[in-house]
């Protein structure tokens, strides 16, 4: 194809099941629903860890977690790994950033030409708790869920509306002082991230609406998986919450999907009144899901759909339209779409990044033998977790847990684990042994734990962290 212009859109924690072409019959999300009309709905796709910092690293350098060692919410992007705004930039692309990146430090060589209101990590430090994995406190920050919840505005709001005035800016100054080459713009949002709060007018949209509530499952239920157990108990959010506050909660979700895809929807005219819609690529997708209290879990950070599962649409030119596209795909495959959309072949060391060109998958039939993985070694986990999603069945493998095994496809809620059932045997010793061909899971949980203690020291230790405290949210100017 030829080079074009790209526009590369990224939510953060926008759950999959929160677009109205997905299917969710309450959402209001026209502009990416028309986004999603106007192209191809990747329908599988998933983040390659369900957190922040390693998702946005693992993105940017088109690698896996374990081959790149950005475990958790400390183990951040420092731009040591060249990435794709590195490798554009270098060949005198205009690649400018606009919004959170989420990466170490303003001192990081992101690859960018240019950063514009960058988020990084508070302290350059980030979230140390991760460190501790299953022996940390309980973050006393998650109260800050129940606490700041509901109708109104907050910081977080303010951030997404001057990102969406400086990306229209910036497509403006373009026009007017074109580039020889084709431009790349990544904007990067933080809706909808908690705190769950949405404006006035996103959040009074559902205000007749009798949403679905999730049922609720206590933190001691015989329901939960062992690990998750951990999980609930490193990131108490639901501890603090009562009925009355999830339909907040989850009425502000909905507000602020809306509210996102309203930015989203400004930046969208911005190129049709411009004249720049038609011939620029445009991607969308979110760096991991929101759980939104299912199995009383909030926020991320599992391998269930709520989290892992992600929103992702591409459109423009030569990308046919209206079409769904069922083959799994990851955040690791933008790396190649990017260049595909350039027209650039990627060099050798390149070419053999684990990510594909969305373009090419696109247009190829379904794919029921490619695989995509997720991995988890943060706070709250006792244990390193793996996801391999493949075909109609994803499978997660947790260190010194039982295994669960889900067919997603009759079973897209996640209620059957049938790995325990005798009957799906040799599909966990299949799905066991292309996980093991992939990474040895107990090896790279020990290399994390390594990594992760040594980071420890090198703080000032368990002292340190604890006096720290944690806190719930990056703010806005780290």
């Amino acid at each position: 194809m030829e080079p074009k212009n790209l526009i590369f859109i990224m939510a953060d924690e926008h759950n999959s099941n929160f677009l109205g072409v997905t299917g969710n019959k309450y959402i209001k999300t026209p502009n990416l629903d028309s986004l999603a009309r106007d192209g191809v709905l990747f329908n599988n796709a998933y983040t390659p860890s369900p957190l922040c910092v390693p998702a946005r690293a693992a993105m940017a350098t088109g690698q896996h977690v374990h081959n790149i060692s950005y475990w958790d919410g400390a183990h951040a992007y420092d731009g040591k790994i060249k990435g794709w705004a590195h490798e554009l930039r270098d060949k005198n692309y205009n690649v400018t950033s606009i919004g959170k990146l989420h990466y170490k430090n303003w001192d990081v060589d992101t690859g960018f030409t240019e950063t514009i209101e960058p988020m990084h990590l508070k302290d350059g430090l980030g979230d140390l708790f991760g460190l501790l994995r299953e022996e940390m406190p309980p973050k006393l920050a998650c109260k800050r869920l129940s606490e700041e919840l509901g109708r109104g505005d907050c910081e977080y709001l303010e951030y997404d509306r001057t990102i969406t005035k400086k990306a229209c800016s910036w497509l403006e100054n373009i026009v007017k002082n074109p580039t020889e080459k084709p431009w790349v713009l990544f904007i990067s949002y933080v809706s909808p991230h908690y705190p769950l709060i949405a404006p006035p007018e996103f959040y009074d949209l559902y205000d007749d609406i009798d949403l679905p509530i999730p049922e609720y499952v206590d933190k001691n239920s015989e329901k939960l998986h062992s690990w998750i157990k951990g999980i609930r108990k490193g990131w108490p959010y639901d501890d603090y919450m009562d009925d009355d506050k999830r339909k907040v909660a989850i009425q502000a979700y909905y507000g602020m999907c809306s509210f996102m895809d309203s930015n989203v929807g400004k930046v969208l005219g911005k190129l049709k009144d411009l004249g720049l819609y038609q011939d620029t690529m445009k991607i969308y997708a979110s760096d991991h899901g929101e759980c939104l209290g299912n199995r009383g879990l909030w926020g991320k950070m599992t391998m269930y759909q709520d989290a892992s599962s992600i929103p992702m649409i591409i459109a423009g030119p030569e990308i046919n339209s209206n079409e769904i596209c069922e083959t799994p795909t990851t955040l690791l495959d933008i790396y190649p779409t990017i260049f595909d959309c350039l027209n650039i072949n990627l060099n050798t060391e390149k070419s053999n990044l684990p990510g594909k060109s969305l373009i090419e998958i696109s247009k190829n039939d379904y794919d029921n033998r490619r695989w995509v993985l997720s991995e988890y070694h943060g706070a709250g986990s006792a244990g390193g977790a793996y996801m391999l999603r493949e075909g109609d069945y994803k499978y997660i493998y947790y260190v010194e847990h039982e295994c669960e095994l889900y067919n997603i496809k009759n079973d897209p809620d996640e209620h059957n684990n049938i790995a325990l059932n005798k009957e799906y045997k040799y599909l966990v010793e299949e799905y066991d042994s292309r996980l093991r061909s992939i990474l040895n899971p107990e090896e790279v949980d020990l290399r994390a734990r390594a990594d992760q203690k040594a980071m420890l020291d090198s703080v000032g230790g368990l002292d340190f962290v604890l006096n720290r405290g944690s806190y719930a949210g990056t703010p806005v100017g780290s």
